[in-house]
């Protein structure tokens, strides 16, 4: 395989961190080359925000569930759908205010996370480790008035940045018969695809060089997702600008 494709396939989350900063040089280069993902429209809705602050990165680790690598990582950013250099060009052009269309919402939370994804292969390719942080949307609200983001501003999610003190193995993800289907959705292989893949994922947890535990994804899926419904979510984005219409 190429460069690339071994980068994309050897994928695993780093929590774990050698105490070693990352040269800002190659920071803003990595970034600039995460600049180059595809964007709607070329609107760029994303922003960066570089949390150095040690007391604000304690903050956002115990909101985020005693997440302690946000305090240990290199560098820790937030990641934000940023819509308010839009809604300038906006009325800019004497075309007026965003009105919070979902559509706006959805082209911006893809955006952000299109360049994400960008900037984390980026980082592995020059061998250092990253993990995104989910759980600052355990309260945005807090995070944005820790980061000061303004409306039309909000917070999706954290990247943590840093040179690895470990190699977890990969998971195993789904074949790619699973989720490549042809022509029409096939509803009728559903349920056996996640039975068959449950086998391979606590075969794996069973197997693996550390951290063995008994589970499977379908254990592990329905607890993040009917555990983890965030349910303050629409009123906090809806206060924020995003998706009143």
């Amino acid at each position: 395989m190429n460069p690339i494709l071994e980068a994309q396939s050897s994928h695993r989350s780093i929590r774990q961190y050698i105490d070693k900063p990352i040269d800002v040089n190659l920071l803003h280069k990595l970034i600039e080359c995460a600049q180059g993902a595809a964007s709607s429209s070329f609107i760029q809705s994303y922003s960066l925000i570089q949390v150095n602050n040690k007391n604000t990165r304690e903050k956002i680790a115990t909101l985020a569930g005693g997440q302690k690598w946000i305090e240990s990582a290199a560098e820790f950013l937030v990641i934000c759908a940023d819509l308010r250099r839009v809604e300038y060009a906006c009325l800019k052009q004497n075309l007026g205010a965003l009105e919070g269309n979902t559509e706006h919402f959805i082209a911006a939370t893809v955006d952000a996370a299109l360049m994400a994804q960008n900037l984390m292969l980026g980082a592995e390719s020059v061998e250092l480790g990253a993990v995104f942080i989910g759980g600052i949307r355990n309260d945005p609200k807090l995070v944005s008035e820790l980061l000061q983001l303004p409306d039309q501003v909000y917070p999706v999610f954290g990247l943590c940045l840093g040179w690895p003190d470990a190699q977890p193995e990969v998971k195993p993800r789904f074949p790619v018969d699973v989720i490549l289907h042809q022509d029409v959705y096939d509803s009728s292989r559903s349920e056996s695809d996640v039975d068959n893949y449950d086998d391979q994922i606590q075969n794996y947890y069973t197997q693996r060089g550390e951290n063995q535990k008994t589970s499977n994804w379908s254990e592990q899926t329905a607890n993040a997702v009917q555990k983890k419904k965030r349910e303050h979510m629409l009123a906090f984005l809806q206060a924020r600008g995003f998706l009143n219409r």
